[in-house]
């Protein structure tokens, strides 16, 4: 089971997730060092990419159960007690998320992407109502959580700009307004401009509450879509997520896409290799460096130079400079327009790479590569849907 306290200090309050006992517990992230490493990386970084990972990390299902039906491939509608995701009440961090999780939630996803209308599935949230509450701009996250609700038989109750066109406008608080959204609905999807509001939101809310981004601090579902792709384009080559080189490239100081991605493979896949490649007025923020740091399989380091990372990674995920987010336009004009995907990056690319974007993009990647088969962008676009039904799915119908 998983109990959600409220843990106060002399300056804050945060939530403390309680689960079976598990060598990889701390779903936010606290110190958890794995002995010394040897053979460094280079770069800002004195270790090496040694050392197992313990507990938690195997392979199996985890109990999931998938069968074929008369009319198209059913997952069982619940979770054994062995299972991780069964004690999954909100998803709010990356750091929530151990390897067998992920595996599990990966193999509902991929039953997902079969879900045929007039189906036991496609039925299967029949009668579940879904708040989508988003005080900041969204295309891709809103339709993809609203659209995965409606294939699965759900419905869909939302505000497109809860900052403007909800009583946040006169002054009302996010707590009350989760308390009385929870009224309407059986989960809330919530996107926000301060940072730690889906906690905020956790705290106050029986039901499920899905972190749609909460300013520049995560955005944990992207990053669940992001590693699903990273693994389904890399075995196109026979090719796992472990000993992957990723480039992280663009605004990682405000960038919550890649500040959860980080997080994600650094915590769950051996020996990982991370290059945070931007200007310095945007570099990766100390935090995620941090909690790398902790991590027994991963390394990192800093690069500004995009032309030298391109011919050693195996993933190059691109960001935009989020305009948005600078208070002197003077710092964004020393970020935006650093790095631009165009042919001659793609010539230095390893023929196995894959190239990723959160979207939207303005130029950091030019139109004329879309055809290139190493390009994913609109097909880690489309993965979000699956990922989206399949969150849904779990923490439904628990």
């Amino acid at each position: 089971m998983m109990i959600v306290q409220k843990c106060s200090s002399s300056s804050s309050s945060s939530l403390v997730l309680k689960r079976r006992a598990s060598p990889r517990a701390s779903p936010c992230g606290g110190a958890r060092r794995a002995g010394a490493r040897g053979g460094g990386r280079g770069g800002g970084r004195g270790g090496g990419r040694g050392g197992g990972r313990a507990g938690g990390r195997a392979g199996s299902n985890g109990g999931l159960s998938c069968c074929s039906g008369a009319r198209g491939v059913v997952a069982s509608s619940s979770l054994s007690s062995s299972s991780g995701l069964a004690s999954l009440s909100s998803v709010y961090e990356a750091q929530q998320f151990d390897r067998q999780m992920l595996d599990e939630l990966f193999e509902v996803a991929q039953v997902m992407e079969n879900v045929q209308p007039n189906t036991e599935l496609s039925t299967c949230l029949q009668g579940k109502v879904m708040a989508t509450l988003f005080y900041e701009p969204s295309t891709r996250t809103r339709l993809s959580f609203e659209s995965a609700m409606s294939k699965l038989g759900g419905a869909v109750v939302s505000t497109e700009n809860a900052r403007e066109f909800s009583s946040a406008a006169k002054g009302e608080t996010l707590e009350d307004s989760i308390r009385t959204v929870s009224g309407y609905a059986d989960v809330i999807v919530l996107r926000h401009f301060v940072e730690g509001s889906a906690r905020r939101a956790a705290l106050v809310n029986a039901a499920p509450v899905l972190n749609a981004g909460d300013g520049p601090g995560q955005h944990p579902t992207q990053a669940l879509l992001d590693v699903y792709t990273i693994g389904k384009e890399r075995r196109q080559h026979g090719l796992g997520i472990d000993g992957a080189t990723v480039a992280l490239v663009g605004d990682l100081a405000n960038g919550r896409t890649a500040r959860s991605l980080a997080t994600m493979l650094a915590r769950n896949y051996e020996n990982m290799h991370l290059i945070f490649v931007a200007p310095d007025v945007v570099r990766m923020g100390d935090d995620i460096k941090a909690y790398v740091d902790e991590q027994p399989g991963c390394t990192w380091e800093e690069s500004t130079d995009l032309n030298e990372v391109a011919s050693r990674c195996d993933v190059l995920y691109m960001t935009r400079v989020q305009k948005e987010r600078f208070e002197s336009p003077s710092d964004y004009e020393l970020a935006k327009g650093k790095y631009i995907v165009d042919a001659s990056i793609m010539d230095l690319l390893p023929s196995h790479a894959v190239v990723m974007h959160p979207l939207p993009r303005l130029d950091e990647i030019a139109a004329a590569v879309d055809d290139d088969p190493r390009c994913a962008y609109f097909r880690q676009a489309k993965n979000g849907l699956h990922i989206r039904m399949a969150l849904l799915k779990v923490l439904l119908l628990q």
